[in-house]
């Protein structure tokens, strides 16, 4: 999985990038969660084209699964999809509920995300 650790104004994040490696199963999040626990970190960004698509097929249960690893890990998480990244369905309303979460949150763009991830609390 390739990630790099991140510093900005002061809190250090996480970011999961596109790799030859998508984010697939709940043990590629817990590599994540280690990779954040590694530095103690508690927040990552993920970008949606490091994301496989069957997160994006709520049926499969993965975006779910990972979620709430994340959230049960207090791992504070920012999932950044632009707005030309085609996402229908299900997928499309989770996005639409995640852009005011506390704990999850998306962002159409990781400049947003990062500065949401650098705010302390939420």
């Amino acid at each position: 999985m390739k990630y790099e650790f991140i510093e900005k104004d002061g809190v250090e994040y996480v970011a999961f990038l596109q790799g030859e490696r998508e984010l697939r199963t709940e043990q590629d999040a817990s590599d994540l969660i280690g990779a954040c626990f590694e530095r103690g970190i508690s927040r990552l960004l993920l970008h949606a084209d490091a994301l496989s698509e069957d997160f994006f097929r709520l049926r499969t249960g993965l975006a779910g699964a990972v979620m709430q690893k994340l959230v049960n890990y207090r791992i504070r998480t920012a999932v950044v999809v632009p707005e030309d990244r085609l996402v229908l369905g299900k997928a499309k309303e989770m996005l639409a509920e995640l852009k005011f979460g506390n704990a999850f949150r998306s962002f159409s763009n990781e400049h947003e995300a990062a500065q949401w991830l650098a705010r302390d609390g939420g």
